[in-house]
């Protein structure tokens, strides 16, 4: 029988009497050692999804990748040497890199080992690329070798913006910040020197070269390139260094000071030491942003070596007409840009506006009793060596209307440089200012395209909806 078979089986175990009690009297110990959940990360865990699961709608990504997809990137096609029929690794798509750094700037991620870091832990950057494998030398080239394409986008957008009647050219503020460049203090040198440095580093580079043709074995084929490589760089940099020590000189001599003085990097030969915002002095370079006032729309960026913002007013006026075949009616500078020099020639262009700057002396009248006594001097007044653009230009600082007007540059010209040292543009990766230019028309991009978003969304397909307010917030 069933129960005989079983209970001969379990016979010899002991016979366990289930007692009910009531709840209350079940207590545990308090001296009894915790009973707790600890992590076992050794475990394995699926998580199967795809790309296109990791983002919600109306991510910042999403817009960035719709954003890239409407620019006109044949520029950038059109330096691919991989073809269909031929050999070779095929190239990453343009619109995957693009998208990559424009998400960065805004991300405020500057380093190309970093972004590449992100392309694979982090889920915006993992969903930009889709699956395509990105290195930091590939993402560092890019940045800096495009700078006409990038160029080319920016002048293309404002037309777009322009045309939906966001961008008005009404009233345009220009604005420098300096950033610190790439370079060490301790780099830079007078000719005496760089030209001993010139001779040690062409020195160096045939003593590598001999070393290997004399022995062939001593280092492998990769190492004794990338040592070669090294050693003309740094020729490259000495030799450019040199190059530039003429117009150094030259900026000395307008400056009063001696020639013998002039001195060049020998790591980034276009970087000058400027005075900073702390009152140090570093090598830095000036970047120059022109904003739209109405839409804080940047229209003009501008990369130069001068730490003084005089003489940079009639080139960026002119690189706004060239941009926008037109000129904002209304130019607001501050008072590091009223050279006299610079006022005629964009009178006809433009209006300026601009502070006067304060008389140097009082002037000396004679009273009846022929006691000279001082008399304040109208800052105001045409002088007599004035032009009629100079003239104009003072007595209409005069009026109230100006003065009300002036405050706009402060609120436009000075929040884009806030935004672009809170997207990461503190000190350059890059070194030439082609480069910078390079890194400063990323900012102007990433600037206007969260502009964009806010105020004309329907250029990127999205309305004002919740897909728009997401971008804006996130």
């Amino acid at each position: 029988m069933p129960n005989e078979i079983s209970s001969s089986l379990f016979a010899e175990l002991p016979v366990i009497v289930q007692q009910h009690k009531h709840p209350k009297a079940h207590r545990c110990d308090p001296k009894a050692p915790a009973r707790v959940l600890t992590p076992n990360r050794l475990q394995i865990e699926l998580h199967p999804s795809n790309l296109e699961s990791l983002l919600p709608e109306g991510h910042q990504a999403r817009l960035v990748w719709i954003y890239v997809e409407q620019q006109n990137l044949k520029g950038l096609y059109d330096c691919i040497k991989a073809r269909e029929g031929g050999a070779g690794r095929s190239a990453i798509a343009p619109e995957i890199l693009l998208a990559l750094w424009l998400y960065a700037t805004i991300d405020h991620v500057g380093n190309p080992r970093e972004l590449a870091r992100l392309t694979l832990a982090h889920d915006a950057y993992r969903w930009i690329c889709g699956g395509v494998q990105v290195n930091y030398h590939t993402l560092s080239d890019f940045r800096v070798d495009h700078g006409s394409v990038l160029d080319e986008i920016l002048s293309e957008n404002l037309a777009a913006l322009t045309a939906v009647g966001v961008v008005k050219l009404k009233r345009a503020a220009q604005d420098g910040v300096r950033v610190r460049a790439s370079a060490g203090a301790s780099s830079f040198r007078r000719e005496e020197k760089l030209n001993e440095h010139l001779t040690a580093a062409r020195e160096h580079v045939q003593a590598l070269k001999q070393q290997i043709e004399t022995d062939p074995g001593a280092l492998s084929r990769k190492q004794a390139a990338a040592r070669v490589r090294a050693a003309r760089e740094r020729e490259e940099r000495v030799q450019a260094a040199l190059n530039c020590l003429p117009e150094i000189k030259e900026i000395k001599q307008r400056q009063g000071k001696k020639a013998e003085e002039a001195r060049a990097s020998s790591t980034d030969a276009e970087a000058t030491v400027m005075k900073m915002a702390d009152g140090g002095f570093r090598p830095a370079y000036n970047i120059q942003f022109a904003t739209d006032c109405d839409s804080q729309i940047i229209i003009g960026v501008d990369v130069v070596s001068l730490g003084s913002d005089m003489g940079q007013l009639a080139p960026m006026v002119e690189q706004v007409q060239e941009r926008c075949q037109r000129t904002p009616d209304e130019w607001l500078v501050d008072g590091g840009y009223p050279k006299h020099e610079q006022i005629d020639a964009v009178s006809g262009k433009t209006t300026l506006y601009a502070p006067v700057p304060e008389p140097k002396s009082t002037k000396k009248t004679k009273t009846d009793g022929d006691d000279k006594t001082d008399k304040p001097v109208d800052k105001h007044a045409p002088k007599a060596s004035d032009s009629a653009a100079v003239a104009s230009w003072r007595a209409r600082m005069a009026t109230d209307e100006a003065k009300a007007l002036y405050k706009d540059r402060a609120a436009v010209a000075e929040c884009v440089n806030a935004q672009a040292r809170n997207r990461g543009l503190v000190l350059l990766p890059v070194r030439s200012r082609a480069k910078v230019k390079c890194v400063a028309l990323w900012f102007a991009l990433a600037h206007n395209f969260m502009r964009m978003v806010k105020i004309a969304p329907q250029l990127l397909g999205i309305g004002t909806g919740t897909s728009a307010m997401a971008a804006m917030t996130g």
